[in-house]
C-alpha cells in the first residue's frame, strides 16, 4: 500500500498553535512573534534570557554518506530521531535550514523532511516561511548598487573595476545569469563591466546571518565584507561604502530564528539555508542555542556528507560559536551503497532502475567503503558516531546486516534501523535510544581539523587529504595568487569553507565509492571576510545551479480551492 504524499500527510495533523509549543520552551510571550497561527520567530532577548537560566542540552549533529541525486533522507532522518527522542521521553528540539526556491522548483523539491518525519507548515516552509531569504537577497544586493554608484560618481574609493568580487543574488536557479554584462545602455545606466549571478543561499550575507551571535556581531560582519579592491589592491569594505549599516537595518527581522513545529508537535526551528556544496551547509548558531537552552538535546543537519556539511559544521561553525557537539549521525541507505557499488544510475526525476530492486549484497559491502570513509571524517574530530540506516521496503534483511557490519567495523558506535518515513517517531526510537546513550559519553577530546594559525594552503591540503582521501592538491595560478593576496592582507587565520560536488568524495562527480589516486584541482579562491573563511573553488563546481531539462516547479499550482499542489 502505497503511503500519501507528503503534502497530504502534513495536511492530515491538526497543528498545534505556535504559541503554545513556544511556551513549553519557556519563552515569554513578548519573547515571541507569531506569523500567523503556525510560525513565530523569537527575539534576542528570550535567547539570551534562557541561555543564562538554563544548562546547555546535548548537541548531535546529522550529516550522511555521499548522497544519490535523490537524497538520502537526512532532513527526514533529523525530524524523525528528534521525533523518536520525544517518543523515549526526552525533551529534543529539531534545527534545520530553510529550503531554498531553487531546488524546490528544481531537482530536489522541498526540505521539510518527508512522509511521517516532517516540519509543518509544509507550504510555508518551502515557499518563502517569513521572508528571511528575501531580506538576505535584498541586503546583498543593496551593497552590489552601493559598489556600482560609486563607480558612477567619479569612484571616490579609487576602486579598480577589474578586481570587484561582489556578485548579484537571486533565490532562484537561473544559469543564463551566471556571467553578464551590466551598465549597458549609455552613460547614465552605470559604467558597463562584467559580473556574475548566485544564488542566494551561496551570499556571504547568508553564511555571515548563520554564525552570528546578535545584531552587533551581525552589523560588524557586513562591515567587514570585502566587495572590490582598490588600485593599490587594498580592500574596499561595506563600510568603506557606507552601507553595511543599511544592510543590517534589512535583518532586524531575519535574525530572529523562526519556530515550527513537527508532525508529533515537537519544536522546530527553521533558520537560514547556506547550500553544503558552496557555503557551510549549517542552519544558524542562534537557533542552535535557543534550542539547546530549552531541550535535553537537540538534532541539526549539516548539508551533504560528512567530507562537506559536517567537516563545516565542526570546522566552521562550531569555531565561530564555541559550542561543541556530543554526537553525530550518519545516514545511509542500501539504495546509495549499492550505486557506490557499481550498481545502476540514478537520475533524478526518471524512474528508479530496476537494477536497485534486486538483491546485491556484494554492491553494498563494495559501496560500504565509501560510509567507512564518511564515518572515519567524524571520528577524525573526536566525535562519536551514530549510523541511522534509513531502510526501503525493497531492502532486504541480508543488505541491511551487510550495512550494519560495516558501519561498526569502521568504528560506528552502533548502527540501527530507521522506519521514520513510514512511522514517524516511533520508527527513530530505537535510534534515538542509541544517540541518547552516545551523547551521554559525548566527545570530551573533540579537536578540530586544522589550527587558525596554519597557511591558508596547508588547511586545503589538510582538508582534501583528510576528509576526501586526496593525495594532495593543484593549485592554479589564479588561486595561488589569490592566496598570497589574502595573507598578505591579513586573512590568512581565517577557516576553509571548500566548494565542491556534493556526488563525490573527490572533486569528481563520477568518481563513486571511496576514491583513491587522485589529486584535487584548485581553481580559484573567493574571500568570505565578514563570513569569516575563505572559499576554495573545487574543479567544476558552480554557485548558480541551473535547471533540469523538467524542473519540478512544473507540478506545482493551484487547486479549485486555492490550494497549493505538487509540493513534494
Amino acid at each position: 500500500m502505497s503511503l500519501p504524499s507528503d503534502l497530504e500527510i502534513a495536511r492530515s495533523v491538526t497543528p498545534r498553535p505556535i504559541t503554545d509549543v513556544a511556551r513549553d520552551l519557556g519563552l515569554r510571550d513578548d519573547e515571541v512573534e507569531p506569523y500567523g497561527r503556525m510560525k513565530a520567530k523569537v527575539t534576542l532577548d528570550g535567547i539570551r534570557r534562557l541561555e543564562a537560566e538554563n544548562a546547555r542540552g546535548k548537541y548531535v549533529v546529522v550529516t550522511a554518506i555521499t548522497p544519490t541525486p535523490l537524497g538520502e533522507g537526512k532532513s527526514t532522518t533529523t525530524v524523525g530521531l528528534a521525533q523518536g527522542l520525544n517518543r523515549i521521553g526526552r525533551k529534543a528540539a529539531v534545527c534545520i535550514r530553510q529550503p531554498s526556491l531553487g531546488p524546490v522548483f528544481g531537482v530536489k523539491g522541498g526540505a521539510a523532511g518527508g512522509g511521517y518525519s516532517q516540519v509543518i507548515p509544509m507550504e510555508d516552509f518551502n515557499l518563502h516561511l517569513t521572508g528571511d531569504v528575501h531580506a538576505i537577497g535584498a541586503a546583498h544586493n543593496l551593497a552590489a548598487a552601493f559598489l556600482d554608484n560609486s563607480l558612477h560618481h567619479n569612484n571616490p574609493l579609487g576602486i579598480d573595476p577589474h578586481s570587484i568580487l561582489w556578485p548579484r543574488v537571486v533565490d532562484i536557479s537561473d544559469r543564463a545569469i551566471r556571467r553578464t554584462i551590466i551598465g549597458l545602455g549609455g552613460r547614465e545606466n552605470g559604467i558597463p563591466r562584467e559580473t556574475e549571478w548566485q544564488i542566494t543561499v551561496a551570499s556571504e550575507v547568508m553564511a555571515a546571518l548563520a554564525l552570528t551571535s546578535d545584531i552587533h556581531d551581525l552589523r560588524a560582519r557586513l562591515g567587514r565584507m570585502v566587495l572590490a579592491l582598490r588600485t593599490d589592491g587594498t580592500p574596499v569594505t561595506a563600510d568603506d561604502l557606507r552601507v553595511a549599516g543599511a544592510m543590517t537595518a534589512l535583518l532586524t527581522d531575519a535574525i530572529k530564528p523562526n519556530l515550527l513545529q513537527t508532525l508529533e508537535g515537537g519544536p522546530a526551528f527553521v533558520h537560514c539555508g547556506p547550500f553544503g556544496n558552496i557555503a557551510h551547509g549549517n542552519n544558524s548558531v542562534l537557533a542552535d542555542r535557543i534550542a539547546l537552552a530549552t531541550n535535553e538535546i537537540v538534532c541539526t543537519e549539516a548539508g551533504f556528507g560528512a567530507d562537506m556539511g559536517a567537516e563545516k559544521f565542526f570546522d566552521i561553525k562550531c569555531r565561530a560559536s564555541g559550542l561543541r557537539p556530543d554526537a553525530a549521525v550518519v545516514v545511509a541507505t542500501v539504495r546509495a551503497l549499492k550505486m557506490h557499488g557499481g550498481v545502476g544510475r540514478i537520475v533524478a526525476g526518471k524512474p528508479l532502475d530496476p537494477a536497485f530492486a534486486t538483491e546485491n549484497v556484494e554492491a553494498v559491502r563494495g559501496g560500504a567503503a565509501n560510509l567507512a570513509k564518511q564515518i572515519e571524517n567524524v571520528l577524525a574530530f573526536n566525535v562519536p558516531a551514530v549510523v541511522a540506516i534509513n531502510v526501503f521496503p525493497r531492502d532486504t534483511p541480508a543488505e541491511i546486516e551487510a550495512v550494519r557490519e560495516a558501519a561498526l567495523a569502521a568504528g560506528a558506535r552502533d548502527a540501527v534501523i530507521a522506519t521514520h518515513f513510514t512511522d514517524g517517531g516511533g520508527g527513530a526510537a530505537a535510534l534515538a535510544e542509541a544517540v541518547w546513550e552516545a551523547a551521554q559519553i559525548g566527545a570530551p577530546d573533540f579537536t578540530l581539523l586544522y589550527p587558525d594559525d596554519a597557511p591558508l594552503l596547508a588547511k586545503i591540503e589538510t582538508i582534501a587529504m583528510c576528509m576526501y582521501g586526496a593525495d594532495g592538491v593543484d593549485v592554479a595560478p589564479a588561486a595561488a595568487r589569490a592566496l598570497r593576496r589574502y595573507e598578505d592582507l591579513g586573512y590568512g587565520h581565517l577557516p576553509v569553507c571548500m566548494a565542491k560536488t556534493q556526488a563525490s568524495l573527490s572533486h569528481n562527480p563520477a568518481l563513486r565509492g571511496r576514491p583513491t589516486n587522485f589529486r584535487v584541482p584548485i581553481r580559484d579562491v573567493a574571500l568570505s571576510a565578514g563570513a569569516g573563511f575563505i572559499t576554495p573553488l573545487l574543479g567544476d563546481i558552480r554557485t548558480m545551479p541551473g535547471l533540469p531539462s523538467m524542473p519540478g516547479g512544473e507540478n506545482i499550482d493551484i487547486d479549485a480551492n486555492g490550494n497549493i499542489v505538487g509540493l513534494f
